[in-house]
């Protein structure tokens, strides 16, 4: 190999290890810091896309999602084999049944009525569960996990909350509230599966 063949090789080396140091950067949105990785259920996962839930002009909350490959649309979101997570962290206070009630609509809206009636006990559950914690905080987390042979699991500041949810489809319908054809917000959307704005 001539010297300008090495060169160009370990120029193009650095270029490589730059563009996938860019990929695997944390994230910072609203002030709200997305690690770009995270390990759930022993398995590590990367940041697929992280973005702000505005209502109006006021922001909500930010999400970010992981899942063990970088996925581009909705479809390779939910077909992703392997452990996900979608972690939320509030930028207001808001009433917690409120947001149970907004996520059981948008549940809804984006699934036929034949797929929606065979989740209801797990919405119904979800529902309460949200009811119960009554009111979330500025800077409160909560993570939705698909752990495959566990179920999805909710925890609420870090604790598990209740049993998980047992129902295969119930992870990816509440992934749709964020990805599918109706979202809650759709430049979230795009954040979430890793589009510039």
């Amino acid at each position: 190999m001539t010297r300008q063949a090495k060169f160009f090789a370990s120029c193009m080396l650095a270029i490589a290890a730059l563009c996938s140091t860019a990929a695997w950067a944390d994230t910072t949105v609203s002030g709200v810091k997305y690690d770009a990785e995270q390990t759930i259920g022993g398995q590590k996962l990367q940041l697929n896309g992280a973005g702000t839930r505005y209502k109006a002009v006021f922001k909500v909350y930010t999400a970010g999602l992981y899942i063990g490959k970088k996925a581009g649309t909705t479809e390779e979101v939910l077909a992703a084999p392997g452990n996900k997570r979608m972690l939320v962290t509030m930028l207001r206070d808001i009433d917690a049944s409120e947001l149970g009630k907004l996520f059981s609509r948008g549940v809804e809206d984006n699934m036929d009525k034949k797929e929606f009636s065979k989740i209801v006990p797990a919405i119904l559950r979800m529902s309460q569960m949200f009811s119960d914690y009554k009111n979330l905080k500025t800077g409160d987390v909560f993570t939705i996990d698909w752990l495959p042979g566990t179920g999805t699991v909710i925890s609420i500041k870090g604790k598990p909350y209740g049993e998980p949810f047992k129902e295969p489809e119930f992870f990816n319908a509440l992934a749709r509230i964020w990805l599918g054809q109706n979202p809650a917000d759709w430049k979230l959307k795009d954040a979430l599966l890793g589009k510039a704005p």
